[in-house]
């Protein structure tokens, strides 16, 4: 089998599991490369508005399971329970950005220099991302990228995963406050994701022909 056709077979490996296998637990060197491709995923600008929180509280499980409608399969019997978060109010000037640049990038911040600038006017000119609510959906999005790049690991090391959508944000998010886990100020819960071994058979994936989604523009 060539490299093309490995690629192909992991994407049809990849499953939304609803029904994990409780007794198989992921390898720690497994589940450290799942962590290590979400954090070397890109982002807009590179500013990583991300944080993987993995649940392993049975606790605290039983206390956000009602408000996780979409995850209890995963809650049930998954390996690993993860929620993410993404960065609230980033703009330019946010000390977030400044960490970014300083501590990550190892550049020079400036609010005045010309990628601040350039920053700027993408959110307000381009994106029209003027409010709270706009910019936290923007960071949510970055957050996707990473988790599809950890499915797509996970597939390829024959650990099995399954997005959630299926959750009261608000709910969620109050209780991760009252225990200290969340500012709400400065992160909101984005999207959540089960991970383990699967208890059921894969069924054949149904997708849109290729001429349908693909157009060439010459």
């Amino acid at each position: 089998m060539d490299k093309n056709e490995e690629i192909i077979q992991t994407a049809h490996r990849r499953y939304a599991t609803k029904k994990f296998d409780a007794n198989k637990q992921i390898s720690e060197k497994d589940w450290d490369t799942i962590l290590e491709v979400g954090r070397l995923s890109p982002s807009a600008f590179g500013f990583s508005p991300w944080q993987f929180l993995d649940i392993q509280s049975d606790d605290l499980k039983k206390e956000i399971y009602d408000y996780a409608w979409g995850g209890q399969n995963s809650l049930n019997g998954a390996s690993h329970f993860m929620i993410i978060l993404a960065k609230k109010g980033i703009t330019a000037t946010h000390p977030y950005i400044q960490h970014i640049t300083e501590d990550v990038a190892g550049h020079e911040y400036s609010a005045d220099s010309a990628f601040s600038k350039k920053f700027t006017d993408f959110q307000q000119n381009d994106f029209k991302l003027t409010d709270d609510r706009s910019k936290f959906d923007w960071a949510c999005k970055q957050t996707y990228i990473a988790l599809a790049n950890m499915m797509t690991a996970a597939a390829e090391l024959d650990i099995d995963s399954c997005a959630v959508e299926g959750f009261n944000r608000e709910k969620i998010e109050t209780i991760l406050a009252e225990k200290g886990i969340l500012d709400t100020k400065e992160w909101g819960v984005s999207v959540m994701a089960g991970f383990g071994y699967r208890d059921q058979d894969i069924t054949p994936k149904r997708r849109q022909p290729m001429e349908e989604v693909y157009r060439v523009i010459k």
